[in-house]
């Protein structure tokens, strides 16, 4: 049987800041062919948090996004900080971006985002019982506006393309499934 890992015969750091890290490196497959540009963004990882109120409205997030350059709208989720774990993470995106503090903070999951060209890994939390705990305190790239909205129709919103990045969409259909309200069969 052919060997299927990648070995990696060099690398060197393109990038490296607190937002972004870019490694270039030579590999050998496992045919033996060297490819010498493959590029890996590393990251820490981010949080998405699926978050539910007393009234069972989910909590959404519109902001614009640089990358694609127009609004979105998500959850609340965030960059995990050097030495901070991912539940810290969500707790604190949770209250920074819509000002709500839940006691439970469920893991649903760890997922890697783009494992061809990242190590990056989306850990998704569930948050029942959020209630308002702060004002939000928004980073400066941050300009969000809230809103809740009826659990019953957060997937319509995926169907109509309004939550449409994947990450995103993913968090919305593994949340609903984990409350017993598996979306997919009607998908379509």
């Amino acid at each position: 049987m052919e060997r299927s890992e990648w070995r990696v015969l060099a690398s060197m750091y393109i990038t490296d800041s607190h937002y972004l890290r870019v490694r270039r490196d030579t590999i050998e497959l496992p045919n033996g062919t060297i490819v010498d540009e493959y590029f890996v963004r590393e990251s820490r990882g981010y949080v998405i948090v699926f978050a539910i109120n007393s009234r069972n409205e989910v909590l959404l997030v519109r902001q614009y996004r640089h990358g694609i350059g127009r609004p979105l709208l998500e959850l609340p989720a965030g960059m995990i900080d050097l030495e901070e774990t991912p539940s810290a993470t969500a707790a604190r995106e949770l209250l920074e971006e819509t000002g709500h503090a839940s006691r439970s903070l469920e893991h649903l999951g760890s997922f890697p985002s783009d494992p061809s060209s990242s190590n990056s890994v989306m850990h998704l939390f569930l948050a029942r019982d959020v209630a308002p705990a702060q004002p939000p305190d928004l980073d400066p790239t941050e300009a969000i506006e809230i809103q809740e909205v009826p659990i019953a129709e957060v997937w319509q919103l995926v169907r109509r393309g309004e939550i449409e990045s994947a990450a995103h969409v993913a968090a919305v259909a593994v949340s609903l499934d984990r409350l017993g309200a598996n979306p997919l069969p009607t998908f379509g």
